[in-house]
């Protein structure tokens, strides 16, 4: 059974990561208006994991016999000036999503919650990975600066992702 801390916070976490979904569909649908498909579809498989890690909490609230409770979701910013800044504000996104699992894991180690706690620890190896592609991707588009071929031959490799 979970405490009422816990269960508000993991609840919490569940409209973060909701919101993290709207957010990157939000940029998706930006970068297609810009005719930027492959940062588009990346953005837009990003969305689905980020979909996937709301119902992961969601489900972990159900067995734990605890009660979700849907909150409204912010609306995300619309456009972006540039692919960069978009990714910039992508990477910014996830080190506030690993700061705010971090918070968690505090909140269930308060609570004594080593159930919550070992199940958190599949989001903190995640966000590693999280925070590591949207950096790695920031970093090659501060190489390509605004030159067209390098914008379209990354376009060309996110476009790939699955």
């Amino acid at each position: 059974m979970l405490t009422e801390t816990v269960e508000k916070a993991l609840n919490e976490q569940i409209n973060k990561e909701l919101f993290s979904a709207y957010l990157y569909l939000s940029m998706a649908a930006d970068f297609e208006s810009k005719n930027l498909s492959g940062f588009a579809r990346w953005m837009r498989v990003q969305s689905q994991e980020e979909l996937n890690h709301a119902m992961k909490l969601f489900d972990y609230v159900v067995e734990r016999g605890g009660r979700v409770e849907l909150m409204a979701i912010d609306k995300p910013q619309q456009t972006w000036e540039s692919p960069l800044r978009a990714f910039q504000d992508a990477y910014d996104h996830e080190k506030f999503i690993t700061q705010s699992i971090y918070g968690l894991l505090e909140i269930a180690q308060s609570a004594k919650d080593y159930g919550t706690m070992e199940f958190l620890q599949w989001y903190v190896k995640e966000q590693v990975e999280e925070e590591a592609q949207a950096d790695r991707i920031v970093k090659k588009l501060e190489m390509i600066k605004d030159e067209p071929a390098g914008l379209f031959m990354l376009d060309r490799e996110l476009g790939k992702r699955e």
